[in-house]
C-alpha cells in the first residue's frame, strides 16, 4: 500500500527527492464518524504535518515552489481505516501525493491564433446577420 515510504525511512516525492521522517510531525485523534464506541475512544485518525521551510532535501528552488503553491506548513490526514497503521500509511501518501504534483511546473500556455478559414466563417457569419437584419427593416418606399 504505503510506496511513498522507501527502505531509507524517507518520504519518497519523486526521483531522488524523499523527505526524512522526523521531519514529519504525527499526531492521533479519534475518528469520529459512525461506528459507536469504538470510533469514539479509539485514536485512529492520524494528521501528518511537515513545515516546509526546514525541508534541507530540496533545492531552493524546489522549497520555494512548494512553499508557494501549498504555504508554509502542508498538513495531511487519514481516518478511512480502522487501524491506526494503516490510517498513518494512508496519510503518508496523500502528504507525498501533493508535494508531488506540486513540485510539478504547470504547462506553460502558448497563444494561437484563428485560422484562415475560421476568420473567412466569422466575417461571413457577421454579413449573414447583418443581411437578416436589414431584411427585418420597415421600408418607406412601399
Amino acid at each position: 500500500m504505503n510506496q511513498s515510504v522507501n527502505d531509507e525511512g524517507g518520504l519518497a516525492i519523486g526521483r531522488g527527492v524523499r523527505v526524512p521522517l522526523d521531519l514529519v510531525q504525527f499526531r492521533v485523534e479519534t475518528a469520529g464518524g459512525p461506528g459507536g464506541q469504538h470510533a469514539n475512544r479509539a485514536k485512529t485518525r492520524v494528521i501528518v504535518t511537515l513545515r516546509l521551510n526546514e525541508l534541507t532535501s530540496l533545492s531552493e528552488a524546489q522549497r520555494h515552489r512548494l512553499i508557494d503553491v501549498l504555504g508554509p506548513v502542508v498538513r495531511s490526514s487519514a481516518s478511512r481505516f480502522r487501524s491506526q497503521h494503516q490510517n498513518r500509511e494512508a496519510a503518508l501518501d496523500q502528504l507525498a501525493e501533493r508535494l508531488r504534483a506540486a513540485l510539478v511546473p504547470p504547462t506553460q500556455r502558448r497563444p494561437t491564433r484563428p485560422t484562415a478559414s475560421s476568420r473567412v466563417q466569422r466575417v461571413e457569419a457577421k454579413r449573414a446577420r447583418s443581411r437578416l437584419k436589414q431584411n427585418r427593416r420597415v421600408r418607406d418606399d412601399q
